[in-house]
């Protein structure tokens, strides 16, 4: 029987201990290495459906059905408020 992958949440936790523990300085040299590299393996698993996760509400349904596009607003002050920011229907890109 397969085992279910475990949750965002639960790899989270993980990832929170690792650090925790590795904080704590009194770790052996390999042990600490060991964790670390699980812990980079964790954090790229997270930033991977973290980006999986912004791309699927970057698409957006209204209210008549029809699909909006969702543009990631940027706090960079050289775009002067220009561009297509916020929500607009697909067919306006």
């Amino acid at each position: 029987m397969a085992t279910a992958k475990p949750t965002f949440e639960e790899q989270l936790a993980q990832l929170q201990q690792i650090v925790n523990h590795l904080e704590q300085g009194n770790v052996p040299l390999e042990e600490a290495l060991q964790q670390f590299q699980e812990g980079i393996k964790l954090s790229k698993e997270l930033q991977t459906k973290l980006t999986n996760a912004e791309k699927t509400l970057g698409h957006l349904i209204d209210d008549n059905g029809d699909e909006k596009v969702y543009e990631k607003q940027t706090d960079d002050p050289s775009n002067n408020g220009g561009g297509n920011r916020g929500f607009g229907s697909a067919d306006e890109q």
